[in-house]
């Protein structure tokens, strides 16, 4: 079995150098351009490994990140909410974060750790565990797909999930192919991802 995980590509968020997580932010005109990109890219290989079904975070950046793939396989977009990035930084989602660092200093000091939780945020706990619901849900189906979503996704999968280790650069609109074997799983191609581990398990 196959499968592909992306993440959407440059937002306006990242252009303005804001919080993220649960900021339902667009791609910017490079991010389009990105997203436009990876669809060529990718083309003609999720074509030949049967991709059957594509599911994205329900947040805007990935919904648009994923339709130039849906257009370009001729497959429907399935919304996954459960795909979605953690609500990590509850109400300073969308803040510029220079201003954050002036007004919240010790807040964004703490957020720096994976496992504080701060108030009204999403536990990583129960981020990881939705995650992984999904993979699973997906493996259960047997069937070759893509998953397009957030960085956040992608270090739960390899951290958590698989259990390979951290990654040590996530890019915009990097992807990264799994290939179920017996012995389990292992990575097959990528691009603009970095992999701080031995890539087999």
């Amino acid at each position: 079995m196959k499968m592909y995980i992306m993440r959407h590509g440059e937002t306006t968020g990242d252009v303005e150098g804001r919080f993220g997580g649960a900021y339902d932010d667009a791609l910017s005109e490079d991010g389009v351009a990105q997203a436009r990109g990876l669809a060529d890219e990718l083309r003609d290989r999720l074509r030949e490994d049967g991709i059957e079904r594509i599911l994205a975070s329900d947040l805007v950046r990935a919904q648009q990140t994923a339709a130039f793939l849906g257009s370009a396989l001729g497959i429907d977009v399935d919304t996954e909410p459960r795909w979605r990035e953690r609500d990590q930084y509850a109400g300073l989602s969308g803040m510029v974060k220079a201003e954050a660092r002036r007004e919240h200093p010790e807040l964004v000091e703490k957020l720096k750790d994976r496992l504080f939780t701060a108030p009204g945020a999403e536990s990583y706990a129960d981020f990881a565990a939705r995650i992984a619901a999904v993979f699973d849900d997906v493996v259960a189906a047997g069937k070759p797909a893509v998953l397009v979503g957030h960085g956040g996704c992608l270090r739960v999968v390899f951290r958590d999930i698989l259990r390979m280790g951290e990654l040590t650069e996530i890019g915009d609109c990097c992807w990264v192919e799994l290939i179920r074997e017996e012995a389990g799983w292992r990575v097959g191609g990528s691009r603009r991802i970095g992999f701080g581990f031995n890539q087999e398990v």
